[in-house]
């Protein structure tokens, strides 16, 4: 039965059908070689959304639309530019620092790539920077939009793998700054290097008024995240109930207080976040009936066995899982990766005695490089429809900066204090 649920999955992914009836056709047709009741299939999918937290996606998805149409990401780019873009290289910090901004408002990292990508790859190629280069660092820094929270990938493995929500957003905020750290260090680096990106400086008392200025104008969106955040680790309400929040501060904010959001934006806004919600949502409900099938068939236990007779050692297992999820990345969306693999390998994580919180970062950590490695790469496309560009192009940099993410994922993998510590205070 497994071979023949892997061996159509297989066989309808090369013939491009979308990802989510090509799980839920895979499943079907080894429900059926197993003379399985097909109505298990139908009972599956809408047991799966019947899902309390599970609500958190649309609205978060909903609240990144409202802040982005709404005007924040213009103004938390202008507050990283007077931050960090005094430097050489600077620019180029920037793209990376307003991503750790708009990562706490948002939740994707298409949506953040995008936000970023638009205004600031013209930009830094204004600055002397190559194109691809400028390109690649937007793409790479959108992967923190589902690093820092809040996450979509965090909300969907805290469902399959039962791990508390607001213990991995927790979490995510250390190994967030530690990624986004590395490459803005990779950044400076190769702009000395090359030589591009010079700046001119101002002096300390306008940089003084630039950055209060720029800090009063962005304020109402650094406020959101804290509230967003502090009420869910505070106790004072759950992420899902948050996300609501999020949405009608994102629509008040943008309606009311900048001013940007008009009447007519609500509809195409709505219909985004509707499409982009669906998409999610099929691909939630047909995986579930895909992992109910390697859970009869006892997948997860027998994988389980079958590497601690390879061997016992958790430092090992860490490594094929990385590596595992590496080439998974390559070839899966985010989350199908987290909805298929995570039951399987969460219990086994926690047999090797890994933290299933500290695992769960290590999943998202290494979904999020996936972004970047095509022939999926979800912000490699948005990046590069934003510049003009063909993937191909972004070989050498994109090259470099998986370099790096590749370190920073064995750090967070072997230092698991960096994952666990915040959420030790809750």
């Amino acid at each position: 039965m497994i071979s023949t649920l892997f061996i159509s999955l297989l066989i309808f992914l090369l013939i491009s059908v979308p990802i989510a009836v090509c799980l839920g056709f895979s499943s079907l047709v080894a429900l059926q070689v197993k003379d399985l009741p097909l109505i298990t299939l139908a009972q599956s999918v809408f047991e799966s959304l019947d899902s309390f937290p599970l609500m958190a996606i649309p609205f978060f998805i909903l609240a990144g639309n409202l802040m982005q149409t709404g005007g924040m990401s213009r103004r938390l780019i202008r507050l990283a530019n007077v931050l960090v873009g005094w430097f050489r290289g600077g620019l180029g910090s920037v793209a990376v620092l307003t991503a750790m901004f708009f990562s706490t408002i948002s939740g994707s990292s298409a949506a953040t790539t995008a936000a970023i990508g638009s205004t600031l790859i013209p930009e830094m190629g204004k600055k002397g920077y190559p194109k691809p280069f400028a390109t690649a660092t937007c793409a790479s820094a959108g992967e923190l939009g589902v690093i820092i929270p809040p996450s979509i990938p965090m909300v969907v493995y805290g469902l399959v793998a039962n791990v508390s929500i607001g213990s991995l957003f927790m979490a995510g905020f250390i190994p967030g700054i530690l990624i986004g750290l590395s490459l803005i260090l990779t950044i400076i680096i190769v702009a000395r290097v090359k030589g591009f990106d010079i700046v001119n400086r101002s002096s300390k008392r306008q940089w003084l008024k630039d950055l209060w200025i720029a800090f009063t104008d962005s304020f109402l969106a650094l406020v959101m995240p804290v509230i967003i955040l502090g009420g869910i680790y505070k106790g004072v309400f759950t992420p899902t109930e948050a996300a609501v929040i999020a949405v009608v501060y994102g629509f008040i904010i943008g309606m009311f207080v900048y001013r940007e959001i008009k009447w007519k934006d609500l509809m195409p806004i709505l219909g985004k976040s509707a499409v982009s919600t669906s998409i999610i949502m099929l691909i939630v409900a047909y995986a579930s009936i895909f992992g109910y099938i390697l859970t009869v068939e006892e997948v997860p236990q027998k994988l389980g066995k079958a590497i601690a007779q390879f061997s016992d050692n958790p430092i090992v297992f860490l490594l094929l899982v990385n590596i595992f999820l590496f080439i998974t990345g390559t070839l899966m969306e985010a989350l199908v990766t987290i909805i298929i693999v995570a039951p399987i390998l969460a219990p086994i994580a926690v047999q090797f005695g890994i933290d299933p919180v500290h695992f769960g970062i290590i999943m998202v950590v290494n979904v999020a490089i996936g972004m970047l490695t095509p022939p999926v790469a979800v912000n490699l496309v948005v990046a590069c429809q934003i510049a003009n560009l063909k993937m191909s192009q972004l070989t050498r940099p994109v090259l470099l900066f998986l370099g790096v993410l590749t370190l920073d994922v064995l750090i967070i993998s072997y230092v698991p204090s960096l994952s666990l510590w915040l959420p030790s205070f809750m």
